[in-house]
């Protein structure tokens, strides 16, 4: 599968193996081992991280955010889309299952 592949609601992601991920004052860093490359998550990105450790469409992903956050859906699909897709072309995170 192309780390370009576009997502849409109907996706299912999962993060990839290769991840050292902590907690640091609220916030979630990773290392990935493969690249060597250091990420800072966030609150809302480790968040959305812990969300998708088993495999999960990025429309519940979206549903399981507006709860936490108590955000319209629409705002927060154009937030996550963008995130998610710079995850899949970091190679961070992969889609599972036929496209």
């Amino acid at each position: 599968m192309s780390k370009n592949t576009a997502l849409s609601p109907e996706t299912v992601v999962v993060q990839c193996e290769g991840n050292v991920v902590s907690d640091m004052d609220g916030e979630k860093v990773m290392f990935n081992l493969e690249q060597g490359k250091y990420y800072n998550l966030g609150q809302v990105g480790g968040d959305i991280w812990s969300l998708i450790e088993s495999p999960r469409t990025v429309q519940a992903l979206i549903v399981s955010l507006q709860e936490i956050y108590e955000i319209d859906a629409e705002i927060c699909e154009q937030d996550v889309m963008p995130f998610l897709q710079h995850l899949l072309s970091e190679g961070l995170i992969r889609i599972d299952g036929p496209q």
